[in-house]
């Protein structure tokens, strides 16, 4: 299954208020695991930035003059997260500001069914504490210390190691990996062989099995392949 783990940095908060998108981060997974596909952008906001906002992710408006417009990256953006469910910590934030992005220039806004939010997740899972990103990664020893500020990929990275540990699919990757090697032959990885259905028919005559006995019995009796003869075949007195 392929899910979008998304981040968004924004102008503040509230799209209804003028408040606008800066930055886009998004990682692939599939069947819960990070395929190293990634998406990110900046975006003009075309308007100016709060102390408050570039507080939070370092962004200024100077810096955002020079990268497109949304409408400019907006068909990379839809290809790019396709029709695969979303997976966003506080999730009606950032869909929020997307839908409002895509609404401003008469796109078809994401429908909230798609949306699989970590925070409710994480409240389910550990009610009545805190569920920050932050904290989120300190629960489940997840280092977050480039985390200085605010920054939607970077976010999207830790979001996803965070949602592993969330849904309890780190101890199935786990699981996978044990089972994955223990069919390996060697260290190499090597494919694991094929096993016959029959057996393929001894190449080694009678004669050949006798005079190796004879050989084995120039070694003494206490030599160690005598171990491994096997036993003579039984004379049939009646024969």
């Amino acid at each position: 299954m392929r899910e979008i783990v998304l981040d968004t940095e924004t102008t503040g908060l509230d799209p209804l208020r003028g408040d606008r998108l800066v930055e886009i981060g998004c990682v692939e997974m599939f069947n819960r695991m990070p395929t190293g596909q990634t998406f990110h952008v900046y975006i003009n906001p075309e308007r100016d930035m709060p102390a408050e906002a570039f507080a939070v992710h370092g962004l200024s408006a100077e810096f955002l003059s020079t990268k497109p417009l949304f409408h400019e990256v907006v068909d990379e953006f839809l290809e790019f997260i396709g029709d695969s469910p979303l997976v966003i910590h506080n999730a009606s934030f950032d869909i929020s500001f997307i839908n409002a992005e895509l609404d401003r220039i008469k796109r078809v806004t994401v429908p909230r069914e798609r949306l699989v939010d970590t925070l409710l997740l994480a409240r389910r899972k550990h009610p009545g504490v805190s569920n920050r990103l932050d904290d989120l990664c300190s629960r489940y020893a997840i280092d977050n210390s480039r985390r200085t500020k605010h920054g939607a990929l970077l976010d999207a990275e830790l979001l996803a190691e965070v949602y592993v540990d969330l849904v309890g699919a780190r101890q199935s990757q786990l699981l996978l990996a044990s089972e994955a090697e223990d069919i390996r032959v060697n260290a190499a990885g090597d494919a694991p062989r094929r096993q016959r259905q029959v057996p393929l028919a001894p190449r080694i005559s009678d004669a050949e099995r006798e005079a190796h006995r004879a050989f084995i019995a120039t070694l003494g009796d206490k030599a160690i392949w005598s171990e491994f003869l096997p036993a003579p075949a039984a004379v049939n007195p009646a024969g």
